[in-house]
């Protein structure tokens, strides 16, 4: 388990692998200088806490576990993806959370 401290002020724990493919999204997201909306789990009663990545902000990533995990390509583009998106990255308990799924629109 890894955790995301965010400004400072808050600390939020992430699972390394998770964690691991996340940092690949902010280096790239801040190299190019494009900041986005996160969502991470939280445990104290609170379902989601939403931040704001951006160069402005400090964070910092710390790794608990014993060896580097495997980076899933796919997993990494889907987040690039995903934080692209008006709604921004959501991660879950387990991983990224799935998109909402787009509304239906009925034809007549």
């Amino acid at each position: 388990m890894g955790r995301l401290i965010y400004r400072d002020r808050a600390t939020f724990d992430i699972d390394d692998r998770v964690l691991a493919h996340l940092r690949i999204v902010i280096m790239n997201k801040l190299r190019r200088n494009e900041g986005f909306m996160l969502q991470v789990p939280v445990n104290e009663g609170v379902r989601q806490a939403s931040l704001w990545i951006h160069a402005s902000n400090a964070l910092v990533l710390q790794f608990y576990g014993g060896r580097e995990p495997a980076i899933d390509r796919e997993l990494v583009d889907q987040m690039m993806h995903d934080a692209s998106g008006s709604d921004g990255l959501t991660l879950s308990g387990s991983g990224i959370a799935a998109a909402p799924a787009a509304p239906v629109r009925h034809v007549r």
